[in-house]
């Protein structure tokens, strides 16, 4: 009888394993088709993404060749930033004719060179993911691009930026543009720092605005100069210092700061030309910045000018809607309206007449939209201007948009291309 029970277990045992090798080829059946299908539906998504990026333009079927970048991980404020970017010709034309890197064999295989003088690690080129970045976006040949090489450049020479919190646009453009420049002036890819310095002064040594040593493409395209005046009002002694800059930060008028969209009614709107008039208008220090006086040898009360000694070929103005109250930092949400073609910078030079009458006017290429009620909190997109139309970028998302659509939006950050002067002929 034992016998038995222990003959009747393994026969058990072996009806037991039948059927579980059963259900494991029914569940591999189940899985393949499943596989299959998905594969299928990616195939057809695929398809369909590659339609949608077919367009009706003046009657005639044209391909829209403009590229996403996808979200990281509220990575939208690093994807609105390099979409605009990307679309500012001289500057995305320079990087993307640099020689790319050359992969080393051995144990530096795949590793790229980076000079920058404050940072120690050698395996890294901004430039050289930037570069790539850049040249994948206009292809055409995919509807998004995922940035991860670059972001990890990002994470290891920008502490500031690791994690995936809600990052400040406007921050990381300053930091991305600081960055390029110092990697420029060190030289990369193999390239030596005379031929690089050589390429900058292609651009034209009067577009040079030399920030922290040599010029770059960086400074050659958004580098200006501000002259920064001082008077003490007790003695009226004057204080000039020259600035340069890479962007203007604008504030906007307390009075306009309840003005929340383009057709509200009450109060007037406010514009892009009272946020720059507040910016160079004369402005008394209030107490907390008292002006040292060298002649009183004091602090003195004084007040404040700014003036553009020179302006950049690429104006970057950034309208600051975020300011700190006791222990928040709150966003002014009021709309500012803003020319898309022709804004004329001349008043506000310090020399106007020795300006010619084109070489002031500005039109507008990029912007860069905060959706929500916090820095840390909400969504960056941006418009861009390519070959004459307007593209709206929002992460991995590119669709065609209008002019009234670009004008109606709340700008955080607006690119601005300076017009090229017309030929001498054409004046004429």
């Amino acid at each position: 009888p034992l016998l038995y029970r222990c003959d009747d277990f393994v026969v058990n045992d072996t009806k037991l394993g039948l059927v579980q090798k059963v259900r494991e080829h029914l569940q591999n059946l189940e899985n393949s088709a499943f596989t299959s299908d998905r594969h299928r539906k990616r195939k057809l998504l695929e398809n369909s993404s590659l339609n949608s990026k077919l367009l009706k333009v003046n009657g005639s079927t044209t391909a829209l060749c403009a590229t996403g970048l996808r979200n990281l991980g509220n990575t939208c404020f690093m994807n609105a930033i390099l979409q605009s970017l990307s679309n500012i010709q001289q500057f995305c034309c320079y990087f993307k004719e640099l020689p790319a890197v050359e992969l080393r064999n051995g144990k530096t295989a795949g590793r790229r060179t980076y000079h920058t003088r404050s940072q120690g690690d050698n395996n890294v080129s901004l430039v050289e993911e930037f570069r790539k970045t850049l040249c994948a976006l206009w292809q055409g040949n995919q509807t998004a691009f995922s940035p991860e090489s670059l972001f990890y450049v990002v994470w290891k020479i920008m502490p500031n930026f690791r994690g995936y919190q809600q990052q400040d646009a406007h921050e990381f453009m300053r930091y991305l543009l600081d960055h390029l420049h110092l990697e420029l002036q060190g030289g990369f890819n193999g390239v030596s720092r005379s031929v690089i310095l050589q390429e900058n002064s292609n651009l034209s040594a009067s577009n040079k605005c030399c920030i922290n040593g040599a010029s770059t493409v960086v400074t050659a395209i958004f580098g200006g100069i501000l002259q920064n005046e001082v008077n003490c009002l007790i003695c009226g002694t004057e204080s000039r210092k020259f600035d340069p800059f890479l962007d203007l930060s604008l504030d906007i008028p307390s009075q306009f700061r309840n003005k929340r969209t383009k057709n509200q009614e009450s109060g007037p709107m406010c514009t892009l030309r009272d946020c720059l008039r507040s910016f160079t208008d004369l402005e008394e220090l209030d107490e907390t910045e008292l002006y040292m006086c060298h002649k009183c040898k004091k602090k003195q009360k004084s007040t404040k000018k700014f003036w553009i000694q020179k302006l950049p070929k690429v104006l970057c103005l950034h309208l600051k809607r975020f300011h700190w109250t006791a222990y928040l930092r709150n966003k002014v949400d009021t709309y500012v309206e803003f020319p898309l073609r022709g804004l004329d910078m001349k008043c506000y030079l310090l020399e106007p007449e020795n300006s010619g009458p084109e070489s002031c006017l500005y039109d507008l290429v990029a912007v860069v939209v905060h959706h929500g009620s916090g820095v840390g909190s909400g969504h960056y997109t941006a418009y861009a201007a390519h070959e004459g139309r307007w593209f709206h970028f929002n992460d991995s998302t590119v669709t065609l948009t209008d002019e009234e659509t670009v004008g109606k939006a709340k700008a955080y950050i607006l690119f601005y291309v300076e017009r090229p002067a017309k030929p001498a002929a054409e004046k004429l």
